[in-house]
């Protein structure tokens, strides 16, 4: 079945100040806030010199919508991020996340130089979050649990001590201690930085494992190949108490390497490990001994960009502008799923807006060409308070009904790193980041002496 769904406005709305975060329903919201309404139409053009007024409209609603989310969400008191929340803005009883909250703290940057919230009112928001999470949050050797409960930060549904989404949070901190330059969050953010165990969660081996339970200790799972952890592993290596060992670089597998569409490339199926790290990490004209990671994650985008225009025999609304497949909500529950190999046998036809989304800088174009087309074949349906639903399925009907923080947020960074890289460009300032970059061995690209591995994922 077709997608019956409201036709849309040809022209993207901005959030109004009849909708905008004063009418907030979450206590959070409110005081974040301080009764400021949310601005739109005052973001400056972008770099990219194809980027249109109609292209520049959606990134003004994206990132003006995702902000919203991270205001009317993070809890007033403690500053913790809720991991999802209804897309229509009723209020969300769902526990925090500790990567959601590092998203919030890229978001209150990226507010603040967008002229969304004052200056002070995004910094108050980043201390209270950072305070928090040190002096009342609960930790294993310095990496926080997985979710933890909004309003006391205790552990919440017997999750994991996880390595990855407090490098997430991390990655969110260091950019905000960059971006804001005060004393104050230095302090916070250092804190946290330098009580991470990072030689304990090796686990006697050469690879960060996934996490650690306190009921059973460490997960069985180990990051030993390629995926979204390349930036948890330079934090590691440039960490400032506790570091990786350098062999820890070397020690994951840069595998499995796939060909498809004459595009070779390090695989990971679902896009979000091709664009996590890349959302505060440039990697544009840098590689190791190995790999060129910026190339190989626009190889990735439009390999899986042209795959699933390959399955419309199948899934015929599916084409070049309407695709893309990521970690999501779906009919059938939270779905790791992506393309061109790997790919999930529960594939239905849905797609995933933060898929191109958070691929904007890769392939600026097609990707947004695609979210241009999600609009217009989803209406209103699919485009609601906090922007582009987690997903939808346009062959019979399906719409998410949550948004999800991290697909929010992972819009919102590749959209202003797309216009302006003002997430790259402070947190590249970081000298743990330099001191990792290094002791990884990347170089500025040099197309004459090109490591063995790279020779074969660089584009033909």
């Amino acid at each position: 079945m077709i997608l019956t769904l409201p036709t849309p406005q040809v022209c993207h709305t901005p959030v109004s100040h009849e909708t905008g975060p004063e009418k907030a329903t979450s206590r959070g919201g409110r005081a974040l806030l301080c009764g400021l309404a949310l601005v739109t139409g005052v973001f400056a053009a972008g770099e990219s010199a194809d980027l249109t007024t109609r292209d520049l409209m959606l990134l003004d609603a994206i990132e003006a919508r995702s902000i919203r989310y991270f205001i009317e969400h993070t809890d007033a008191t403690t500053g913790l991020t809720r991991d999802r929340a209804p897309a229509d803005g009723t209020p969300s009883e769902a526990h925090a996340s500790v990567a959601a909250s590092g998203f919030a703290l890229s978001a209150w940057c990226i507010a603040s130089e967008r002229g969304m919230l004052p200056r002070e009112l995004a910094r108050a928001n980043a201390i209270r979050t950072l305070r928090f999470l040190l002096e009342n949050t609960d930790h294993a050797r310095g990496w926080f649990y997985h979710f933890l409960d909004t309003t006391t930060g205790r552990r919440a549904w017997h999750s994991e001590a996880s390595t990855i989404d407090t490098a997430l949070f991390l990655q969110g901190a260091l950019f905000a201690r960059e971006y804001f330059g005060d004393k104050e969050i230095r302090s916070l953010v250092d804190q946290i930085y330098e009580r991470i165990d990072w030689q304990w969660a090796l686990n006697g081996g050469t690879t960060l494992a996934h996490g650690w339970l306190p009921e059973s200790g460490f997960l069985p799972y180990r990051w030993d190949r390629y995926a979204e952890s390349l930036g948890m592993y330079l934090l590691g290596l440039g960490a400032p108490a506790n570091a990786l060992p350098a062999n820890a670089w070397h020690a994951w597998r840069r595998e499995p390497v796939v060909d498809y569409a004459g595009r070779t490339f390090l695989h990971c199926a679902p896009l979000f490990t091709h664009q996590y790290s890349h959302a505060w990490f440039d990697f544009r004209s840098r590689h190791d001994n190995y790999a060129n990671y910026w190339r190989n994650s626009v190889d990735a985008t439009l390999a899986q960009r042209q795959w699933c225009a390959d399955q419309s025999t199948r899934f015929p609304m599916w084409s070049l502008k309407l695709w893309g497949l990521t970690a999501s909500d779906s009919a059938r529950g939270y779905v790791a799923w992506g393309g061109p190999v790997g790919g999930d046998d529960r594939l239905d036809g849905t797609v995933v807006p933060c898929a191109p989304g958070g691929s904007l800088p890769f392939a600026p174009r097609e990707c947004l060409d695609t979210l241009h087309e999600m609009r217009r074949v989803g209406g209103e349906a699919v485009w609601q308070r906090y922007g582009f639903v987690d997903a939808f399925n346009p062959h019979n009907g399906w719409v998410a009904r949550d948004v999800i923080a991290i697909d929010q947020g992972i819009m919102l960074l590749m959209a202003e790193n797309l216009r302006s890289g003002l997430v790259w460009d402070h947190f590249m300032r970081a000298p743990e980041v330099q001191r990792a970059l290094s002791l990884a061995g990347f170089r500025e690209e040099n197309e004459f002496d090109l490591p063995p591995l790279l020779a074969v994922i660089l584009p033909r």
